[in-house]
């Protein structure tokens, strides 16, 4: 004979509580960002599973082990979302470091603060501490000091050696390319012409470019991803045009080159000398940043801290690129092109910002497009001369009597340098781009 009686107070706080805004036509965010198959995700709802599990184990008497499978299976009354969401991020939090990881992490997946209150918390990086806080460690992990997300710690192993790599990276190595192109050019000015001077050239052009490829290698220009070959062509491109481009093109205006063009050795100079204070700019950025993020309570005002930097340290690296300008024009006796060769650095500065900080398709673009620019121009003046194509020459030809030849690159540059910065200073704020070690 089976006895049924009417659930009774025991029965109905036994089972899961059901939050009573959850319905089909608004969306939860602890189940969109813990995913469909995590467990947790499955209690922000009603549902067959979850009723079935809480009816066996209070009118049963089964334990949970028994009746559900194991922990893990059965959400305590309300559901623990930082559960379900540590079962999706999984990987993430046994491989962290510190709470700073998955902060960022989180952020990278379109977690905001205000998404976090759906967890229980007030913003990203107190639910990271938590994350991290409840992923088991191994016995040999307890024994070190919990990390925090408001204290960097520096590796005492090795702290003797960083003096030493530090005035390397930042001293010596960004100073080798503007050494070596005034050498080249002191020597260029007392040797004769002929082959060997020409030699004399193409080596000491090669010397440059190669300490400009050490400081790129090593140091806060460093990106963990080697560029790709638009990147460098296009940089090249621009480097190229702005120590010769100028004199090309406006002789091809003219109708020559009829013999060789002026060469611009004191924008040369200065861009190689401009390497130096490039370095402690991004230095500048890359530590304010992440001490910054080490402070922040929220993403919003880790943002709001991180722009002020990225343009005072873009602000510092333009003044210091004109007066190093200036005193290679008056050290060579010949004006530079400093709106061109402003924007260029610009333009170069932020583009491996971003290249270290883990974007390469807006710079790549941004360089490509810059570069594309400046040869589509040269291109049309050449081209001009075919029979019934001198209309191609026309908006060419009076931009530069109008503004002379230097407003073409400048033109490009800035534009391209204008359009990465409103991209650099939102991708550049966000927590998830100063947590990659490759960002050190």
């Amino acid at each position: 004979m089976t006895t049924h009686h009417a659930p009774g107070p025991l029965d109905a706080a036994s089972r899961p509580a059901q939050p009573a805004h959850t319905g089909p036509r608004e969306p939860d965010p602890v189940r969109s960002l813990a995913g469909p198959g995590a467990p947790g995700a499955l209690y922000a709802g009603p549902g067959p599973s979850g009723d079935t599990a809480a009816g066996s184990a209070s009118g049963t008497g089964d334990s949970p082990a028994q009746g559900s499978g194991g922990p893990g299976t059965a959400a305590p009354p309300g559901g623990d979302p930082v559960k379900a969401l540590m079962h999706r991020h999984r990987e993430l939090c046994a491989r962290a470091v510190d709470p700073l990881e998955i902060a960022a992490a989180l952020e990278a997946h379109g977690m905001t603060d205000r998404t976090a209150a759906h967890f229980r918390h007030r913003d990203v990086f107190s639910l990271a501490e938590e994350m991290y806080a409840r992923v088991p460690r191994h016995s040999s992990d307890r024994s070190a000091p919990p990390a925090s997300a408001h204290a960097v710690t520096e590796p005492v192993a090795g702290a003797a050696a960083a003096g030493p790599s530090r005035l390397l990276t930042l001293i010596l190595l960004p100073a080798l390319p503007g050494a070596l192109c005034a050498g080249l050019l002191a020597g260029l000015a007392q040797a004769p012409p002929g082959r060997a001077r020409t030699l004399a050239v193409v080596a000491g052009v090669l010397a440059v470019l190669s300490a400009v490829q050490l400081c790129l290698r090593h140091g806060p220009l460093r990106s963990p991803r080697p560029a790709g070959v638009a990147v460098r062509l296009a940089t090249l491109w621009l480097l190229g045009y702005a120590v010769l481009g100028d004199g090309l093109l406006d002789a091809a205006v003219r109708g020559g080159p009829d013999r060789l063009w002026p060469v611009d050795t004191a924008t040369a100079l200065g861009l190689a000398l401009a390497m130096w204070p490039a370095v402690l700019c991004a230095r500048l950025f890359t530590g304010g940043a992440r001490r910054r993020l080490a402070r922040s309570r929220g993403l919003g005002e880790f943002a709001a801290a991180t722009r002020p930097l990225l343009l005072a340290s873009l602000t510092c690296y333009l003044a210091a690129l004109a007066g190093l300008l200036a005193l290679a024009g008056a050290a060579l006796g010949a004006p530079p092109a400093l709106g061109a060769a402003g924007a260029l650095g610009a333009l170069l500065l932020l583009a491996r910002l971003l290249l270290v900080h883990g974007h390469r398709a807006t710079p790549t673009v941004a360089l490509a497009t810059a570069a594309g620019v400046e040869l589509a121009v040269l291109c049309s003046v050449l081209a001009s001369r075919l029979p019934g194509c001198g209309f191609l020459a026309v908006p060419a030809e009076t931009l530069i009597e109008v503004c002379g030849a230097e407003a073409v690159p400048t033109l490009a540059c800035a534009v391209a340098a204008f359009a990465l910065l409103g991209r650099a200073v939102p991708a550049l704020s966000r927590a998830s781009a100063h947590t990659d070690p490759g960002t050190r």
